[in-house]
């Protein structure tokens, strides 16, 4: 392999934990900084991270601490990609409904808004699931005019 340009690579690993969330935020937050994108788009990076690794927790791990969440921040100067890997449960994207936005804020629900408010936040999310084997969220930020 030649040295290319993508190889600002970062890496953190933590227990499926919530307290370790604070941790993911900084590590997403400085990494997503060094890239040279405007505080509010740190922001917004750190907001879908935070709710994807929420939804590992949850969902994958059904909320026990003893699951090991990955997080991957790679870059270049046009696009910042973030890769979540965990050896979860594994669940179909395409089986959550489009939400409808105004009934859930007049039912003032919390939570379940965690793939649209991702995919609001990015410029592509995808999730690839190998069954028994582990799970992958691809969040990517386009930097060219951010």
């Amino acid at each position: 392999m030649g040295n290319s340009i993508k190889n600002n690579l970062k890496e953190i690993k933590v227990s499926s934990k919530t307290e370790n969330l604070s941790k993911i935020r900084d590590f997403v937050g400085a990494n997503a900084s060094t890239a040279g994108v405007s505080q509010s788009t740190v922001e917004n990076i750190v907001l879908a991270v935070d709710e994807a690794c929420t939804n590992i927790i949850k969902h994958a791990y059904k909320s026990s601490p003893d699951g090991e969440i990955i997080i991957q921040i790679e870059y270049d100067e046009s696009r910042l990609t973030i890769t979540i890997i965990d050896y979860g449960k594994s669940f179909e994207p395409e089986r959550i409904p489009q939400p409808d936005l105004r009934k859930y804020y007049n039912e003032r629900k919390v939570g379940g808004l965690g793939m649209y408010l991702m995919k609001s936040l990015m410029d592509d999310v995808k999730y690839t699931s190998i069954p028994g084997k582990y799970n992958q969220v691809l969040l990517s930020k386009n930097l060219r005019g951010s």
